[in-house]
């Protein structure tokens, strides 16, 4: 009897909301199900999905980065099959890949001069418990500090530098040695580093969580600061990295030359996991210092052919497409575009970003009307006007976007780094709309509001 995927998922397309019920996440069904978002997709291509209706939608988060290059680009899903059918030795443990050494060189031709050596694993999660462990082994500290706010995935050691609570909450106790300071403040983490048992700095060079930006000097202070300390400047730029910001990293827009860089989701190019850190001879050198430790950290699956052959892939489609020259063109004419509207809508206070790393951030009117709806919202959740602005794009102009975090009024666009002039103004159009309707309480866009003010209410009881 024949195994066929495509048979599989013909015959069971329309059980997945019930599957997932049943044997995984039933909350997040619910959740879907509750703000109407319980599509059921056909068919990817680039920026758009395609549901059973055959209706087109543009996606705005592309799987939280990971689809920088669109969805099943041929070149990559060309590359894959290619590796399937060659044959060729793979996860052979008592031996060193080539394609691994391949995609190494590559990523390495792209960082500043200091970093010459890479580590592969499988997401950016594990991009960060290395770092934590390369650093601590390297300057032989105990203590990380990260910044409040910050994200750095959700696996024990990463959980640990989690500026939000709401992840943490109930999973502790955490890493010990492990400390916070605001986001752009210098003060703070001098005084933190100061204490001179500091391992490593670990930071987005863009907040992913509200997209926030640093000041023109923070990164250049940070690695004056952590060079004067002898602590390790860690850039996380598993989100903001890969042509994501406008440059190919987010590090470039300062010149600045960290110790590490970690990276992964649109390395993958949407199909096989992989992560990396990049770092200094000296790290690398330290940590695996002898041949009984040349096995002392890695993972299974790490360098495995298929990973490795979706990061040369992907690299290439970036070069070739120029796609980091076109997420800064097209990125910076949205931001534009919408923060030309500030003047018209009480409700929009700016929009912010590099690239195709994108917030919108709204805030409380001044008129009376305007400022006793939005006032009901905030009292009812904190950030729930984004709800309103969210929800009617997804429904009324097919826009797949977010909310940037827990309690903010911040919608975040991670659109693929393929956006052409006609999603730029699907986009600026179907903002300008939704913005508009907000400003009519009558409206049925405030029926919403209600709605969704009293299921949160509910929620706190």
């Amino acid at each position: 009897m024949s195994f066929s995927i495509a048979e599989l998922f013909n015959q069971h397309f329309e059980e997945k909301f019930d599957l997932h019920e049943h044997y995984l996440n039933n909350q997040m069904v619910r959740v879907l199900r509750t703000i109407g978002y319980d599509r059921n997709y056909k068919k990817a291509i680039g920026q758009y999905l395609y549901d059973d209706n055959n209706h087109e939608y543009l996606d705005l988060l592309s799987g939280f980065g990971v689809f920088a290059i669109g969805r099943n680009h041929p070149t990559v899903i060309s590359a894959l099959q290619e590796t399937l059918t060659l044959e060729l030795p793979n996860l052979v443990q008592m031996d060193v890949s080539l394609l691994s050494g391949l995609l190494a060189k590559e990523i390495l031709k792209t960082t500043p001069d200091n970093l010459e050596k890479m580590f592969f694993c499988n997401s950016g999660t594990e991009a960060v418990e290395a770092a934590i462990k390369f650093a601590r082994y390297t300057t032989k500290r105990p203590r990380i500090v990260y910044c409040e706010h910050g994200y750095h995935g959700l696996t024990m050691g990463s959980l640990s530098l989690n500026g939000e609570e709401i992840f943490r909450e109930g999973f502790g106790p955490l890493l010990p040695h492990c400390s916070s300071v605001p986001f752009n403040d210098l003060d703070a983490l001098e005084k933190a580093l100061s204490t001179k048992d500091v391992a490593a700095f670990i930071v987005e060079p863009i907040q992913g969580k509200g997209v926030n930006l640093p000041s023109d000097n923070y990164l250049p202070e940070v690695e004056r600061l952590c060079k004067k300390y002898g602590t390790l400047f860690v850039a996380d730029e598993i989100q903001t990295g890969i042509g994501r910001t406008g440059k190919f990293w987010a590090i470039d827009h300062w010149n600045i030359k960290p110790d590490m860089i970690l990276m992964a989701k649109a390395l993958s190019g949407g199909f096989v996991p992989v992560g990396g850190v990049a770092m200094t001879t000296k790290i690398m050198d330290t940590v695996f210092n002898r041949m009984d430790r040349a096995v002392v950290h890695g993972s299974t699956f790490s360098k495995n052919n298929m990973a490795m052959a979706a990061g040369l892939a992907s690299l290439h489609v970036i070069h070739e497409q120029k796609l980091v020259e076109n997420s800064a063109k097209v990125g910076e004419d949205i931001i534009n575009s919408i923060n030309a509207m500030s003047g018209k809508y009480e409700f929009l206070k700016e929009a912010r970003g590099k690239g195709s790393m994108i917030a919108i951030e709204f805030q409380s009117p001044k008129s009376l009307g305007l400022k006793a709806a939005w006032a009901m919202l905030e009292a009812a959740n904190k950030g729930l006007f984004c709800q309103m602005i969210t929800i009617p794009l997804f429904k009324e102009h097919r826009i797949l976007s977010q909310v940037a975090g827990h309690g903010m009024n911040v919608v975040k666009l991670l659109p693929p780094l393929t956006l052409t002039q006609k999603d730029r103004d699907w986009i600026v159009d179907s903002f300008d709309k939704t913005i508009a309707d907000t400003h009519n309480v009558t409206g049925s866009i405030w029926s919403l509001g209600k709605n969704l003010a009293s299921h949160a209410l509910k929620n706190k009881k």
